[in-house]
């Protein structure tokens, strides 16, 4: 989300809200949504079922747990459940008429989407 606050008062002035998805109990979304008075809409899908419906859930296997534990990343204290699912990283420019008119999914989570596209996207998609 870092890379999007470049373009946030562009897409706002083009009649855009961002809202953000997170993995995280809803505790946790507060928590951070506090600490990085953030200025973008954070809602928690620890259940997954918002990341399922976009198709964009996948499983942890055994090996990256035990990884992300060694980092002190424990998923299922995050999430509040023990489904060891994430979303990969993705963007969606969805219309008043809640169609989906672009989206960016990349399972490689390094490879985030370059500000500029997205605001083309955006701007196209008008």
């Amino acid at each position: 989300m870092g890379q999007l606050q470049e373009i946030h008062s562009e897409l706002i002035e083009l009649g855009y809200r961002i809202i953000a998805i997170s993995p995280d109990r809803p505790e946790k979304v507060s928590e951070l949504m506090e600490k990085r008075k953030l200025d973008y809409l954070l809602l928690s899908d620890s259940k997954m079922t918002a990341a399922k419906a976009f198709g964009v859930a996948y499983e942890v296997d055994e090996e990256t747990l035990k990884l992300y534990k060694g980092f002190g990343i424990n998923l299922e204290e995050a999430s509040g459940e023990d489904h060891n699912l994430l979303p990969v990283p993705s963007v969606f420019v969805v219309g008043a008429d809640g169609i989906i008119d672009f989206q960016y999914v990349n399972p490689d989570y390094k490879i985030r989407i370059d500000p500029d596209v997205l605001l083309a996207a955006a701007k196209a998609a008008l």
